[in-house]
């Protein structure tokens, strides 16, 4: 699932930097970081969620 997700992330950053998304937030092509930062929470996230409570 986080090998997926990094793909889709990824994919978008991509097309940020080409051509801005326009969601709000996203306007600018130098705003692909705030994506970078968006991932890293929702990758952690899904790790705390499947191996956190399988313990």
């Amino acid at each position: 699932m986080t090998k997926l997700l990094s793909l889709i992330i990824a994919g978008m950053m991509v097309v940020q930097v080409i051509r801005p998304l326009g969601l709000p937030g996203l306007r600018r092509r130098r705003d692909c970081w705030k994506l970078a930062v968006g991932a890293l929470a929702a990758i952690s996230l899904t790790v705390l969620l499947s191996h956190g409570f399988a313990a």
